[in-house]
């Protein structure tokens, strides 16, 4: 399935063979292989996880040190936004909490001021729980993508047997 949907747009085309010619792209970035989708996936959600500014130059930034798949990286960053910081970045913090073993703050009030007297006591747990995302979890979806390309490709071979 999921081999399949990448299959059927990664087909070569000559609109996309010459944009790629024109602004001299290599075309390792813009593969549908397996490795190159989980490897994209795998970088964009590991910058995604991280609260700070410009994640997807992170995502440009990581480009030369090995081939995966730019756009689905770039989109995957954007799963990190506006709408889902609070409660991403809250996630994070807590399981911050949780691996330091210590106890979170009660009576958080969603103030400048508030965050301004208290920043010491969030900062540490929540990069804490941000490179537990960004490591663990990240890795842990790149493993689930790449099980759920193999048992697909096994799937599609018994039925056309």
């Amino acid at each position: 399935m999921i081999r399949k949907f990448f299959k059927k747009r990664g087909k070569n085309s000559s609109k996309f063979n010459k944009i790629l010619q024109k602004y001299n792209l290599p075309r390792e970035y813009f593969a549908t292989t397996r490795k190159a989708i989980s490897r994209g996936l795998l970088v964009g959600l590991f910058w995604g996880f991280i609260p700070m500014p410009f994640q997807m130059g992170g995502v440009l930034l990581t480009t030369p040190l090995f081939k995966f798949n730019v756009p689905l990286a770039l989109a995957t960053v954007w799963l990190s936004n506006p709408f889902t910081y609070p409660p991403l970045w809250y996630a994070e913090y807590l399981v911050g909490n949780l691996i330091l073993g210590r106890d979170g703050l009660d009576n958080i009030e969603l103030t400048m001021d508030w965050f301004q007297n208290h920043w010491d006591d969030i900062v540490l747990p929540l990069y804490v729980g941000t490179a537990f995302f960004s490591i663990v979890v990240s890795y842990l979806i790149y493993l689930l993508v790449n099980w759920l390309w193999k048992r697909s490709v096994h799937k599609e071979r018994r039925v056309s047997k």
